[in-house]
């Protein structure tokens, strides 16, 4: 049976968490991309862009795996009403203190540490909920596709909305629009009709919870395939978009609006490649279609990284995002598809560490490389790199197929058709 691109909205609460989100995540986006700009306008150091990166990706590495326990422990929906409130305070506190533009670097990167403190446990609360608002369990990957595309549509359109804001009506409104946007989240959170939190018994203590989780990912090699190459690419490739307010003010002498353009290009390659996993089939390998958009995003990049002529970068820039999707989205289901629910959490936040935890250091590695060899070497040379890792996902594709011809029990491939788990 054919799932169409849209089955998951059948269900009442996936409908409210995805409009609300979908504001929301327009102000996430109008934010990231007013704190590149005016730290790279405050600093002019590329170093500096990839230090903003850290303060805020680094945190949720080092404290997501007890946000994956807090999902796993407590109620996910209490939980994920808790980090967007608190989330909406940090948001208001970075508007305040643009507005009185007394501001340093410092304290920006300050708040910017707040705000991944907070992400560490949003993410795993926000993406095992999904599960639970979806009635219909064959209708996930759906749910988790249009996700993608949701975040990335808000990367579409967030950017160019904060460079006119920036340009128009200043810093501080593009940072409290962003604020004001968590009181749509909040509403449709309200809004939603949960089955009843019921709280389970409790064998173990945090300590036993996070061994648990790591033994589970270990014996089960299929996901830690997906893991570890989400983490290569994290940390190696995805640092690219740091470098992005270089290309914007430097490469193609432009202004803030610019950056804008740029990456809501990025947001238009990245929401395609979302309605594109959307759309797919079931039976599909995702594994397959996972290593051919890798070398998507590879070749997109290599592309990209030299070229000077502005209407045809950002053509290049859209192709490298339409395979970058794949690279979150298709890790995202796998392992939403296949774990155990009594596990979720857990895993997720595994794959938040590999996600967020990989970027930050990626970004301070990418930043420091291109002092030294320059902005657009240093994006040829990360294209480069995806192109290898796609390689490695097509040994280990072929590892599976002559397995199979051995007649040797095969590495688990997932499809689209994997079980759910009830």
């Amino acid at each position: 049976m054919r799932i169409s691109t849209f089955s998951a909205f059948k269900s009442h609460n996936y409908r409210l968490y995805f409009a609300g989100q979908s504001i929301s995540l327009i102000g996430t986006w109008m934010q990231k991309t007013a704190v590149s700009w005016v730290i790279y306008s405050l600093t002019h150091s590329k170093f500096m862009l990839g230090v903003t990166l850290f303060a805020t990706m680094f945190p949720s590495f080092v404290l997501s795996f007890m946000g994956g326990v807090a999902a796993d422990r407590y109620d996910r929906y209490q939980l994920l009403l808790l980090t967007q409130f608190a989330s909406m305070i940090q948001a208001v506190l970075l508007t305040i203190l643009i507005f009185f533009k007394h501001y340093q670097v410092w304290e920006i990167l300050t708040l910017s540490v707040v705000l991944g403190i907070i992400n560490a446990f949003d993410v795993p609360a926000r993406q095992s909920l999904v599960y639970d608002m979806v009635d219909d369990k064959k209708d996930l990957p759906n749910a988790l596709a249009l996700n993608s595309s949701m975040v990335n549509l808000s990367r579409l359109i967030g950017p160019a909305l904060a460079g006119l804001a920036i340009e128009k009506l200043g810093d501080d409104v593009c940072f409290g629009l962003n604020a004001l946007s968590f009181v749509a989240v909040i509403i449709s959170l309200f809004m939603m009709k949960l089955p009843k939190y019921v709280r389970k018994p409790r064998t173990m203590n945090v300590a036993g919870q996070l061994k648990e989780g790591l033994v589970y990912v270990k014996n089960t090699p299929s996901i830690g395939f997906v893991l570890g190459m989400l983490a290569l690419i994290s940390l190696l490739v995805l640092p690219f978009s740091t470098l992005i307010p270089v290309y914007a003010k430097d490469i193609f002498h432009g202004t803030a609006s610019t950056f804008g353009v740029i990456d809501s290009a990025i947001g238009l390659g990245a929401f395609s490649g979302a309605i594109f996993l959307a759309s797919l089939r079931p039976g599909r390998n995702l594994a397959k279609i996972l290593a051919i958009n890798t070398f998507v995003f590879g070749v997109g990049l290599v592309l990209f990284s030299h070229t000077t002529y502005y209407p045809l970068a950002l053509l290049f820039a859209t192709i490298a995002a339409f395979g970058m999707m794949s690279q979150i989205t298709i890790s995202n289901t796998l392992i939403q598809t296949t774990v155990d629910p009594a596990m979720r959490g857990r895993v997720i936040s595994i794959y938040a560490m590999a996600f967020f935890g990989m970027q930050p250091l990626g970004g301070l590695v990418i930043g420091l490389v291109s002092q030294h060899i320059g902005v657009e070497n240093t994006v040829l040379a990360e294209g480069l790199i995806a192109l290898l890792i796609g390689v490695l996902h097509l040994r280990f594709l072929r590892k599976n197929r002559k397995m199979k011809e051995q007649g040797t029990p095969e590495i688990p491939v997932p499809t689209i058709e994997v079980a759910v788990q009830a």
